[in-house]
């Protein structure tokens, strides 16, 4: 499901828990943020590829599938290099040196302003909104 404005930018949450993944929906649109969702990290891959507007990533580390999000976070930093990363969990504890560089770390249970200001910050330091796949 998407929802986005005209100038907004675009989001792409990935979460497996379907009511979390609302929630991070929510935060974003609150955000600013038109939201993209994918329920793992195939989903996400397949909306990257059709998609050259998706500014930041925010996954969940722990999803069933062919990755887990920090493979995922990986993933998108050497094939979308502009895409920031934002990754979230509440049972992982991670460093940053786990995570791509400019990445950045959430855990959760997280307050929607803590995700906001996060979200915004990480945009305002973005790349331009247009990128090669």
């Amino acid at each position: 499901m998407e929802t986005e404005g005209p100038s907004m930018p675009v989001v792409l949450i990935v979460e497996d828990d379907p009511l979390l993944r609302m929630l991070a929906v929510e935060i974003a649109h609150e955000a600013g943020f038109a939201a993209l969702e994918a329920c793992d990290a195939d989903s996400a891959v397949t909306l990257l590829e059709a998609r050259n507007d998706i500014v930041l990533l925010f996954t969940d580390v722990q999803m069933p599938g062919s990755m887990d999000g920090i493979k995922l976070a990986h993933a998108v930093r050497d094939r979308w290099p502009p895409i920031k990363i934002m990754v979230a969990s509440g049972r992982a504890r991670l460093e940053l040196s786990e995570l791509p560089l400019g990445s950045r770390f959430l855990a959760k249970p997280y307050a929607a302003e803590v995700m906001i200001a996060g979200l915004q910050s990480m945009a305002g330091a973005r790349a331009p909104l247009t990128r090669t796949s």
